[in-house]
Parts: structure tokens; C-alpha cells; sequence
């Protein structure tokens, strides 16, 4: 696992392998839910930046027979309560090794 990889200004918050499928996370969270679902803030802007710091990850330290694959952690916290919910597969993107 690798956290936090920089590529230039834009960043991905995990790296997860295991077992030939790396997993691109990004992690969202807010202090109550007047801004919405941590989860639905990945929008298309989001999701487009992921994807190019993914191709650049991919190009250090991909492998060909290594599948990938987008989640979205979000965790929301309201006073003295935390939910997390962790969405595998979140959004697809076209990804090569």
C-alpha cells in the first residue's frame, strides 16, 4: 500500500494491491451533511484528475497483468457519530498498463 501519491499538484489518497488489482482511493470527508455526500463530491472534475495521476502511477510502477479500478471512501462526522462508507468500483476510466 501507498499512501498519498503526488504527481504535480494533483494527488491520490491510497495505492491498494492485492492480488493483481490496485485500487486508486480517494478519501472524502465532512463535518455534518450541509454540504452533501462526501462520496457524490467525486464529481467528473474529480474523477477526470484521478484518472490522469492514476496514468502516471500506472506509468512508474504499473504491471500489465494488473487490473485497476476507481473507490470513494467518505466519511461523514456529525457530532459524536462518524459513518464511513466505502464505495468499490466508484466510476470507471480507461486504464492500461
Amino acid at each position: 500500500m501507498q499512501r498519498r501519491f503526488r504527481s504535480g499538484h494533483r494527488d491520490i489518497d491510497l495505492v491498494v494491491e492485492h492480488e493483481g488489482l490496485v485500487a486508486f482511493v480517494e478519501v472524502k470527508a465532512r463535518r455534518g451533511d450541509t454540504f452533501g455526500d462526501p462520496v457524490a463530491a467525486v464529481n467528473w472534475k474529480k474523477q477526470k484528475e484521478l484518472g490522469r495521476s492514476a496514468r502516471v502511477w500506472i506509468a512508474r510502477h504499473g504491471r500489465r497483468e494488473d487490473a485497476y479500478r476507481f473507490d470513494v471512501v467518505g466519511v461523514l462526522v456529525d457530532g459524536d457519530r462518524v459513518r464511513v462508507r466505502h464505495v468499490e468500483d466508484a466510476f470507471s476510466l480507461h486504464l492500461s498498463a
